[in-house]
């Protein structure tokens, strides 16, 4: 056997050497690009004076897109290709060479991998231009999503800097579209003032709003009188055409976005997860719409790559770290992190809806956070890897979900929902005692038990 451990450059060339079957270097450091010549060369001299048979394995880090037109070069000449996290890479380097860190030693330490942990390599199964073609849509509609909500975010900024209290008191249950119109044409409380209600009534009409939400343009009125009295009319603490200018372009950007994350959404994204998963049974299980099944379809590609559940869970991160030694064990550790992004975001998401539609993962969720001591967060994980257990067993087998209770009895949604409501309610005395705050409290509270401690035995 061979191995080659690339470390891969985004601006400079790449860098690799090979190694034999017991992690020996056979070769210095080898510099090339992307070539087919360049690759070709490196092959051959890998696979020199070796027999026929004999694998040639390849170990490189997921390093921008540079892995792929590698990969693809290596997986068509029938070698294993392995892509690993940098994250495994980087501890394994800091193992062999702990004060010092160059391409040269990266290479190096992705080439003893095999031999070192071979049981958390993964082989790269190249499942095609459609799934990969998926999996950079699902990718940009998330940046397009998240662009999206941090202008919406901004904008909410701008508006308790120039209209504080406009959600609470004016749009505190009105359309999204009010608020834009609002914010377009009316955004500068004079001019809301000099209108008076019955001018932005007619303003809103004319411009094809509904008679029947017009609700908000009393008390925008009344609000809009209190800013001139708070900010004064000459403008000297807030000018209000300059705010208003920047929420107009704001809104423009926004409005872009949102067309291009539908465009991706409706003409490729489910296109191409519905030309792979013909039968959509993804859907069938509860939590998982149509955005989070061509996220699990695009990136699990071909099931039969991973041998159990708990290869597939590994692989997608989800699972917690582990710390054991003698009878003792670390409970409530982070979870690795190391697969997919999206495959983490919509497990972690689909698992909070799927538990207050499911009996058996609102039971898990229940266990977790009532009698585990666990909060939401960590109870969402734990069901999110049950819920990925499910997600590969129906990609596998192509069944839809059957929809039961704990003891495997078949249910209705009715029923289910009846079931989780009866059974499954976490107290809202429990949720207070594993929030964010109630941790924190308890936490400062044995800060304060060591010091006090502490100040004693001095």
């Amino acid at each position: 056997m061979r191995i080659i451990g690339i470390d891969l450059a985004v601006t400079a060339k790449h860098r690799a050497i090979i190694a034999n079957e017991r992690s020996q270097f056979i070769s210095p450091i080898i510099q090339f690009e992307t070539e087919l010549a360049a690759l070709d060369r490196l092959r051959t001299r890998a696979l020199k004076e070796t027999g026929p048979d004999c694998p040639l394995v390849v170990v490189m880090e997921a390093t921008n897109i540079v892995w792929y037109p590698i990969s693809v070069y290596f997986t068509r000449h029938g070698d294993t290709v392995h892509v690993v996290n940098p994250r495994m890479s980087a501890a394994l380097s800091r193992f062999y060479h702990q004060y010092a860190k160059s391409d040269r030693l990266s290479a190096k330490s992705l080439a003893r991998m095999p031999l070192v942990c071979p049981e958390s390599l993964y082989p790269v199964t190249l499942s095609g231009a459609d799934y990969l073609g998926l999996q950079r849509g699902c990718r940009e509609l998330d940046r397009l999503t998240v662009q999206s909500s941090a202008i919406k975010n901004r904008l909410h900024a701008i508006d308790l800097l120039g209209w504080p209290g406009l959600r609470q008191r004016v749009f505190s249950t009105r359309s999204d579209t009010a608020v834009r119109w609002f914010r377009d044409h009316f955004y500068d409380p004079q001019r809301v003032v000099e209108a008076g209600e019955e001018g932005l009534r007619q303003a809103w009409q004319a411009a094809g709003g509904a008679q029947d939400n017009e609700e908000w343009i009393k008390p925008l009125v009344a609000l809009a009188t209190e800013l001139q009295q708070l900010y004064g009319h000459s403008g000297t603490y807030l000018d209000y055409a300059a705010l208003a200018a920047e929420v107009a372009r704001e809104q423009r950007r926004l409005a872009n976005l949102e067309a291009d994350a539908k465009f991706v959404r409706l003409k490729v994204t489910r296109p191409l997860y519905r030309q792979l998963h013909p039968s959509r049974n993804l859907e069938t299980i509860k939590g998982v719409g149509q955005d989070g099944a061509a996220v699990f379809v695009g990136f699990t590609g071909d099931p039969g790559r991973f041998s159990s559940n708990r290869g597939f869970r590994g692989w997608s991160g989800m699972v917690p770290r582990s710390a054991q030694s003698g009878e003792g064990e670390s409970k409530g550790l982070r979870i690795t992190q190391a697969g997919p992004n999206l495959i983490k975001k919509y497990s972690f998401l689909d698992a909070d809806v799927g538990r207050k539609r499911d009996p058996q993962l609102a039971a898990i969720y229940y266990d977790q956070m009532v009698n585990k001591g666990k909060h939401h967060t960590q109870a969402v994980c734990a069901c999110a890897t049950h819920l990925l257990d499910r997600i590969r067993a129906i990609v596998t087998e192509d069944r839809p979900y059957e929809l039961r209770d704990v003891d495997g009895t078949p249910v209705t949604e009715e029923q289910a929902l009846a079931i989780i409501a009866e059974r499954y309610t976490v107290p809202k005395n429990v949720r207070r005692r594993n929030n964010k705050r109630a941790r924190r409290e308890r936490a400062e509270r044995r800060a304060e038990r060591k010091e006090k401690k502490r100040s004693r035995s001095r």
